[in-house]
């Protein structure tokens, strides 16, 4: 049966000599895997439409099996994605965490939206970090695992937060902070800032001014609560680093 999809590229996998393994994060059936025949031949027509990050309509022919990609048509390239190493590592990281947090055949065209969106913001100069924070906290609540922001995890109250808890995965008030000795202080700026980047569409960002330090400090948390509650490797997180790094 053949099925017309919008979709982006997440991951690619040589597959034989000629053939290449594509999975697309689509709109309305979610992440699906299909082979494109003969991409890496020279002048193949689909080499041109089974790259990493390529925003596309694609045709597909579904069976018991893999798909098979027979066509598609390019909706957005996102070359200079691919052409700068800054971006390339920022996008293979939301690619790579949407590959492994979402389940196969599970649409959700807000996380798809957030996706795209995300990929957009890069190739307009808005700030990555923020944008990848953004869609990161937003892909933890569809995995289960996102932080509690709104209230104190303890007692619930919802005035005087002043730490973050890795261990207990939540915002401490200033009367449960005993419940961990390694809570990470944290202003009313970053509060308001967690709760932002939880609940703002990454469309909005080009309103969202945030300063180095607190960019920092919310990307070590964010570091640190994925590899408590994320479970899962990712090598393009070591690539990200590095880049980092030399920045």
């Amino acid at each position: 049966m053949l099925e017309k999809v919008e979709g982006v590229i997440i991951r690619t996998q040589n597959y034989g000599e000629t053939h290449v393994i594509v999975t697309l994060f689509t709109d309305k059936v979610g992440k699906i895997g299909v082979i494109a025949r003969g991409a890496k031949k020279p002048r193949s027509r689909m080499a041109a439409i089974s790259q990493m990050f390529i925003h596309g309509q694609y045709l597909i022919r579904t069976g018991r099996g893999l798909g098979v990609l027979e066509q598609g048509e390019v909706i957005q390239s996102h070359r200079r994605i691919r052409e700068d190493i800054v971006l390339t590592a920022y996008a293979s990281y939301i690619a790579e965490l949407t590959d492994k947090l979402l389940d196969e055949k599970t649409p959700n065209y807000f996380i798809y939206q957030q996706f795209t969106e995300t990929l957009k913001g890069l190739t307009e100069n808005k700030d990555p970090l923020v944008l990848t924070m953004m869609y990161e906290m937003k892909l933890y609540k569809i995995a289960g695992f996102a932080p509690i922001l709104d209230y104190c995890l303890r007692c619930k109250r919802t005035d005087s937060i002043n730490s973050f808890s890795i261990k207990e995965g939540g915002v401490l008030c200033k009367n449960c902070l005993h419940i961990d000795p390694n809570h990470v202080p944290i202003n009313e700026a970053q509060l308001k800032l967690m709760r932002l980047f939880s609940k703002v569409g990454v469309e909005r960002v080009a309103n969202i001014s945030v300063k180095d330090d607190n960019k920092n400090l919310l990307k070590s948390i964010l570091e640190q609560y994925y590899d408590e509650y994320g479970g899962l490797i990712l090598k393009s997180r070591k690539f990200l680093k590095q880049i980092d790094l030399l920045s």
